[in-house]
């Protein structure tokens, strides 16, 4: 194990500092950090103080300032470095991601592309920093707007995505003239070294101060509630639970900062009776059963017709029973462990929950023991038949819990047009009677049903797929959700201007002052 972790900057034979600000920095306690994939101990990280944070801070405040006036083509430049960067340690990475947070290998360097698709994207976006131009109701009067840097942005990410999440905020943001501060989430520290370690040396070859990508490892105490409350960091960018969210749009809100959310996933696939099953089926099983059922993204309901359930029901318990669970790092698994005991007993309340509630097991959902599964995280994936209305459905389990909804009228004889419109119109409402509102997908072949569900009379959700699962998007678009989900949006399309300020500017090169509206004041 050690080859890699070197590779990457990590010391498994001494505590690694949890701070950076330019210079590695820790002085708090001492945190043992062990992998999922069979409780083994990786590596140390030593935490932050209170009084440390400040100094990050600070160093990062006055990063940005020097940050900010270099041309944002260049900044672009000092970016794709970063990107190739990754691309010489993309298998060390990738392994580091999966042996400290448990996805399988495929994803864990498929996390580590995703860096450098979001590296790419942002040296094209460098030169595409655009405003608009208006015009000007009075005479010799030239109007525009421009976007400025914001300043130090705060990124708080979670475990599940412990490498991509960060990537998608720091290099828009860097692009943009901003500078970071990070804290990652507890569970996956060496890994966030591990990035600012490569980020620190891209930036030393450029004579850029590294400080501009800087990291705080600490208690919620000394580092997350500082960082909400911070005046010095005009935006955070937060990544985790609808109750940690709250938390942060609260106190950020009432400093009057900037909050970008990112919260709990609800998501369904509708499955109509057009659906391709194959399509369907293969869909539901990557996104309810890939990492664990631990992406925000993951499917979490099946809302599925009446006619066609038994037979998807059918196909999917098939394709669980020959899932292979373990070792994630091991070529042939496709689903690895949960990522601690916590998300292991939460996924047993919300099973013993749904039976409460009227729910039936379907298959899975148990432990796994034996000497193949160390470390005491594994389970069979779970598939439920679920009353729609069922308290526990309407929440996130973040683990492979499966519900199955049902919709439609029973029977092979095919309706009018107007009877598939309102019985598609029943899942759409149970698919959006929840409180989240972030990935969602329809299964048909109907272009009536896929254009319904695209509409304003459709989803509710920020992202809505036709014919392909709730999990796996690309870097171009934005990503987020509405509701209980946030409402932030990061990566692609134009969520840059959350990381930027904007300028709405007039010139008047004429030699008179005219106001506008037409308004005389005096002569």
């Amino acid at each position: 194990m050690n080859s890699f972790l070197q590779t990457l900057g990590i010391d498994p034979s001494r505590p690694n500092a949890g701070g950076f600000h330019g210079e590695w920095l820790a002085s708090g306690a001492v945190h043992d950090v062990h992998s999922p994939c069979d409780g083994q101990r990786i590596a140390s990280v030593q935490y932050c103080t209170r009084a440390e944070y400040d100094r990050i801070v600070d160093r990062a405040q006055a990063a940005f300032v020097q940050w900010r006036e270099m041309p944002a083509p260049k900044r672009g430049e000092v970016i794709r470095q970063y990107g190739d960067a990754l691309r010489s340690v993309k298998n060390e990475l990738g392994l580091l991601v999966t042996t400290e947070m448990g996805k399988i290998l495929p994803e864990g360097l498929g996390e580590v592309q995703e860096m450098i698709d979001i590296c790419d994207f942002s040296v094209g976006l460098s030169r595409q920093l655009y405003g608009l131009s208006m015009h000007s109701e009075r005479p010799r009067h030239r109007m525009y707007e421009q976007w400025h840097p914001l300043g130090v942005v705060g990124i708080i990410s979670a475990f599940n995505f412990p490498v991509a999440v960060w990537a998608w905020n720091s290099a828009v943001a860097a692009v943009c003239g901003d500078s970071t501060v990070w804290k990652p989430s507890p569970a996956t520290p060496l890994t966030a070294i591990a990035c600012i370690r490569i980020a620190e040396k891209v930036c030393r070859a450029n004579g850029v101060d590294p400080a501009i990508f800087s990291l705080v490892l600490g208690e919620i105490a000394d580092v997350g509630e500082p960082m909400l409350a911070d005046h010095r960091i005009p935006l955070v960018s937060a990544t985790g639970s609808c109750k940690m969210g709250r938390r942060v749009a609260e106190v950020v809100g009432k400093r009057f900062g900037r909050s970008l959310l990112e919260l709990g996933g609800n998501n369904a696939i509708i499955v109509t009776p057009h659906a391709n099953l194959d399509l369907a089926t293969r869909a539901i099983v990557f996104g309810a059963v890939g990492t664990a059922g631990q992406r925000c993204t993951s499917t979490r309901r099946v809302i599925v017709h009446r006619k066609v359930r038994d037979e998807l029901v059918r196909r999917l318990q098939a394709a669980y029973a020959t899932v292979p669970i373990g070792d994630p790092r091991r070529e042939t698994t496709l689903m690895g462990p949960l990522v601690n005991a916590t998300s292991l007993a939460n996924m047993q309340a919300a099973i013993a929950r749904l039976k409460k509630e009227g729910g039936t097991i379907i298959c899975g959902g148990e432990p796994l023991t034996g000497p193949q599964y160390p470390g005491g995280l594994y389970v069979k994936p779970c598939i439920a038949l679920a009353p729609a209305n069922a308290g526990v459905v309407c929440e996130e389990t973040f683990a492979p819990v499966l519900y199955i909804l049902d919709y439609g009228r029973d029977g092979a004889a095919a309706g009018s047009a107007a009877d598939m419109e309102a019985e598609l119109r029943e899942a759409i409402a149970i698919q959006n009677a929840v409180p989240q509102g972030l990935s969602s997908a329809i299964f048909t072949t109907n272009v009536l049903e896929s254009e319904l569900f695209l509409s304003a009379a459709g989803s509710d959700c920020g992202i809505a797929n036709v014919n392909i699962g709730t999990s796996g998007a690309e870097i171009g678009g934005a990503f987020g959700g509405e509701k209980e989900t946030g409402g932030g949006r990061e990566s692609g399309s134009d969520s840059w201007k959350a990381y930027m300020r904007r300028q709405t500017n007039t010139i008047n090169w004429s030699t008179n002052l005219p106001l506008a509206q037409g308004i005389k004041f005096g002569d």
